[in-house]
């Protein structure tokens, strides 16, 4: 059997997290339409339940993407793959952020919004952190 290591476990780490981060938002946008028929209250406390666990991942994939960052030599990488990362990081970021606004959103529009632009930059960050594990 192979022996992990610290590598092994900062991969896992932050896979686990992003699986939960962005496989959350993807299975409550299957799961809300049928809540919100059913029970609006519904909707809100399944929110604040998947908040409580999708919160502390989000910050497990920003402390594992910054560990991730800083055992890579940048220097000794190509201006696509640097350029890649940058977007990787942005769009990670806009996730959280979007994400962020959809939470405080009391607004329809807020809540829309936020929510479909969390959503498509969290499979964007896990899309182009594949590409640079694959590429890197």
């Amino acid at each position: 059997m192979l022996t992990p290591n610290a590598d092994t476990v900062r991969l896992f780490l932050h896979v686990l997290a992003a699986a939960v981060w962005v496989g959350g938002q993807i299975a409550l946008a299957g799961v809300v339409p049928t809540l919100r028929n059913v029970s609006p209250e519904a909707t809100r406390a399944v929110a604040r339940a998947f908040a409580r666990v999708a919160w502390p991942a989000f910050a497990l994939v920003v402390i594992t993407g910054l560990w991730n960052i800083a055992e890579i030599d940048v220097t000794n990488t190509s201006a696509e793959y640097q350029v890649t990362l940058f977007i990787k990081v942005l769009v990670a970021i806009l996730s959280g952020v979007f994400a962020a606004v959809h939470a405080a959103g009391r607004t329809k529009l807020a809540l829309a919004v936020g929510g479909a632009l969390g959503a498509l930059c969290a499979i964007g960050a896990l899309f182009l952190g594949i590409l640079l594990r694959v590429s890197g």
